[in-house]
């Protein structure tokens, strides 16, 4: 019985990177010896165990084998005479099949180490075609080290389209994909996760919505990168810079599906593409079944982020419209999260990456004008149901009109 460090412990050991969990690899043994030392096991498709003392995660050396389409379809063996080498070559990239002896010598059958020198990542074997979530996590490796210097070696971007073509990525369940591309968005450069998987035909079979921008143009004097895709993905990246959190990040990769749907006829111009952006989501939001923060925010952002744009011309009463439909006073975090949304909108174009967005402050503002409205005066005058909701807003009316928000910045 041999025990190895495995995977994405080694891995980020040999890239100067924090370790934050450590999985092993157990060779030459069995169950009940696992459980006779003291193992909890946990889970019943295949032997991974709980550490008596460190509660770390142990498995047996195994082998899988493909026995029907997606996910899910695997046969799994395992027994004391599954070697180390056999465990490592099941996994799906190189600098993921690094081992690591209890002496701290390095065991890497399948040159994890040399693609780590070379900042590339490359399948282990052709046994990567068996499982569609490889494409995902490629995608989201490419995200997350690209920083690195990182790049999807060719021939694995070659697997990973015949995959796509096969229908893999159709046998997909909806909570693994979301699982993914939360994962992915949680990184420094999200971006690169979705164009990976547009590069390899996976984005218009997961997102279909997002994809159909591409090739869409826009008016070159407000987005000089033209094209709406582009577009998408800088905000994108501006939401990270700008310090988002992940629900953020994802409206603002959102927020302009609608752009999608414009008649070409119309092109480069996309009037009313909010509205259609916001009907979009909701569908898509069903069918990853995201959580209800997620959805929620996308949906506001991609149906009012062009009147914050446009804050400077906006009448007190479509001002106070606004305010309301995103609900700022009951949620001001989250209206500050679509604040952000719209600043990373106005920063992700080429060439305005730096500018300034003084329609967030003048939503703030107003924000306090309205919050500062007291209900109570309108309450000792005996007021109630409809005839208070009916005051307060002529009080917030007012206080907006008196505030100047009307073309003053």
């Amino acid at each position: 019985m041999k025990t190895y460090l495995v995977g994405g412990a080694v891995r980020d050991a040999l890239l100067g990177l924090p370790v934050h969990e450590r999985d092993y690899v157990v060779v030459g043994s069995c169950v009940d010896e696992m459980l006779a030392q003291g193992f909890q096991q946990v889970g019943k498709d295949f032997p991974v165990f709980l550490h008596p003392q460190t509660r770390e995660e142990y498995a047996l050396a195994r082998t899988e084998r493909k026995s029907a389409p997606g996910y899910h379809g695997f046969v799994m063996h395992a027994s004391p005479e599954v070697t180390l080498e056999n465990d490592l070559a099941r996994r799906d990239l190189t600098i993921n099949a690094i081992a690591q002896a209890e002496d701290g010598c390095l065991v890497d059958p399948y040159g994890g180490q040399a693609d780590i020198e070379a900042r590339v990542l490359r399948h282990v074997s052709p046994a990567f075609v068996e499982d569609p979530v490889r494409i995902l996590r490629v995608a989201r490796f490419a995200a997350r080290f690209t920083g690195l210097g990182f790049g999807v070696a060719d021939e694995t971007l070659d697997l990973m389209r015949t995959m796509v073509e096969n229908g893999e990525v159709d046998a997909l369940v909806p909570e693994r994909v979301w699982q993914e591309m939360l994962k992915a968005l949680s990184t420094e450069h999200p971006a690169r996760f979705f164009e990976v998987l547009r590069e390899v035909g996976a984005l218009k079979r997961l997102l279909p919505e997002l994809d159909a921008l591409f090739g869409v143009p826009q008016p070159a004097v407000y987005h000089p990168e033209i094209d709406s895709g582009v577009h998408s993905l800088m905000v994108l990246q501006q939401a990270v810079r700008l310090g988002a959190d992940v629900p953020t990040r994802w409206a603002a990769l959102l927020h302009d599906l609608g752009k999608g749907t414009t008649p070409p006829e119309e092109w480069p111009h996309h009037y009313g593409h909010e509205e259609r952006g916001a009907r979009l989501i909701e569908p898509l939001a069903e069918r990853l079944r995201l959580p209800h923060e997620f959805r929620e925010l996308a949906v506001m952002s991609a149906r009012w982020h062009g009147h914050v744009h446009k804050v400077m011309e906006l009448r007190p009463a479509t001002l106070l419209k606004v305010l309301e439909a995103v609900d700022a006073l009951r949620r001001p975090q989250r209206f500050e999260q679509f604040l952000l949304v719209c600043e990373a909108d106005a920063r992700g174009r080429l060439g305005f990456e730096d500018c300034a967005y003084p329609q967030a402050d003048v939503m703030r503002r107003a924000f306090a004008a309205i919050k500062a409205v007291s209900v109570q005066p309108l309450l000792a005058k005996g007021l109630s149901g409809a005839a208070l909701g009916r005051a307060l807003a002529r009080e917030r009316l007012l206080a907006l009109s008196s505030g100047g928000f009307k073309t003053q910045a």
